[in-house]
């Protein structure tokens, strides 16, 4: 199992965290104090993980930690009804931040993402574990609640977003709740592949050509052992860009799903096929329904639950960590060690409009860690250097002179990190790294207003 100490916990939270963090395969050493956490480590080199729920004293447990043991691998958990802790907790360095309710897989992955950073710095090869869905944001709680419940089924899942929202990832984590280790997960993109490869690809090249894939009138439908369908058995077949299949192709696979037998092209038996299909679609994905693009009855197999990724802007909460986790996996495929970010610096990277969601993003932090010089970290001006100042963005989009431009960048920045901050002046000032005093005249001279959401 993976030891880890928590700092922190509330010892009413303590049962639930250590079976969430049981079933991740994480053990748990608990303490109390900064010096019983210190005691640990120098025993043993272990990952140690913060409850910031206290704010400025579980901060400072933090650069206790760091004075005594400053190589210490650090995460912390936070209330994602707090976003300046989680910024925060960015900002003091930590590997990973995680929001409450815990989640064991989540913390696996990242202190398996953090071995293996450590094994590549030191010239051994390792797999980092994969990307995980960040839900500090009430919209993405929401998505986690529903990911809950469609893991303890076995119906079709439709999931609508924006391309880059995590379509995939949610599919993929339905899947790994439900089946853990067992069962393959199969991700199959429609839209790349014309008519006859794709046929080829779902049932095998035998399949495909023998019958036109299928026994004879209302017979089953023939797969192969080497095709993405028998590959999925007792698994799941994720799709992709659904609406690009051929009719054909469509009407083999709902009766493959509604029928859960096929005939195996091989042997020529019967096998029974438990696949569970799940389809990442855009937004507006039941128009192609209704204009026959897509066939109703396999509209019906794979829909049984469907909901929707929330695209970036929309979820801002969750900018901070995944920024961090993206900042750190880019240095360790650089092989140099993880940066750290300024206040002003994140500040900007949360406040932008994200059009391209993740892949956008990461590609930004690419091009930022690419561009530091020496051990540097990341501040204002080196996000600056690479955000696009063109028509599209929200900010640059009107022309005019440099000083209407510098006014409107102010404006929608300041409204943003209002907005990230529900409105609280005290949490944006700290954000944009200016007095309250000054953050309320810039928000007369500029206009701008905030909703006093709490």
């Amino acid at each position: 199992m993976k030891p880890i100490v928590f700092l922190g916990c509330p010892p009413q939270e303590r049962l639930e965290t250590e079976k969430a963090l049981g079933a991740a395969d994480v053990s748990v050493v608990w303490a109390d104090s900064v010096q019983l956490a210190l005691a640990e480590l120098q025993r043993r080199d272990v990952p140690v993980l913060l409850d910031l729920s206290r704010g400025a004293a579980a901060l400072q447990s933090v650069r206790d930690i760091r004075s005594q043991r400053a190589s210490a691998l650090l995460f912390a958990v936070v209330d994602s009804r707090r976003p300046d802790l989680t910024i925060e907790a960015v900002l003091a360095g930590m590997a990973d931040v995680f929001a409450r309710p815990l989640s064991g897989r989540r913390v696996a992955n990242a202190i398996e993402r953090e071995l293996s950073v450590d094994a590549r710095h030191r010239g051994v090869n390792a797999q980092a574990s994969g990307d995980d869905l960040y839900a500090h944001s009430e919209a993405m709680r929401a998505v986690s609640a529903v990911i809950e419940r469609a893991s303890t089924m076995r119906a079709g899942v439709l999931i609508r977003g924006e391309d880059g929202t995590g379509r995939q990832l949610a599919a993929r984590a339905i899947h790994t709740a439900q089946n853990g280790a067992h069962g393959a997960f199969v991700a199959v993109n429609c839209a790349a592949f014309e008519t006859e490869q794709l046929d080829v690809e779902l049932f095998g090249g035998a399949a495909a050509r023998a019958h036109n894939g299928k026994d004879g009138p209302g017979g089953l439908e023939r797969v192969s052992r080497q095709s993405r369908l028998h590959e999925a058995q007792g698994g799941t077949l994720y799709l992709q860009n659904l609406a690009d299949a051929p009719t054909r192709v469509q009407a083999r696979l709902a009766r493959v799903l509604r029928d859960r037998e096929a005939r195996l092209v091989e042997t020529g038996e019967t096998i029974g096929f438990d696949v569970r299909p799940m389809a990442g679609v855009e937004p507006g994905f039941e128009a192609s329904v209704q204009d026959g693009r897509v066939r109703e009855d396999l509209f019906r197999r794979v829909s049984a639950i469907a909901f929707d990724m929330p695209p970036l802007r929309n979820r801002r909460e969750d900018i901070p960590a995944l920024v961090n986790c993206f900042v750190r996996q880019i240095c360790a495929s650089l092989g140099v060690p993880p940066k750290m970010l300024s206040r002003p610096a994140l500040s900007l990277i949360s406040a932008l409009p994200w059009r391209g969601n993740a892949p956008e993003m990461r590609a930004l932090i690419k091009n930022i860690v690419v561009g530091l010089q020496g051990g540097r970290g990341i501040g204002l001006d080196d996000v600056l250097v690479h955000v696009k100042l063109d028509a599209g963005s929200v900010v640059f989009a009107n022309g005019g002179t440099l000083k209407e431009a510098r006014a409107r960048f102010e404006r929608d920045y300041i409204a943003a990190i209002l907005e990230q901050h529900h409105g609280r002046i005290s949490d944006a000032a700290r954000a944009l790294g200016i007095q309250r005093t000054n953050l309320y005249r810039k928000m007369r001279s500029l206009r701008v207003h905030r909703d006093r959401r709490q």
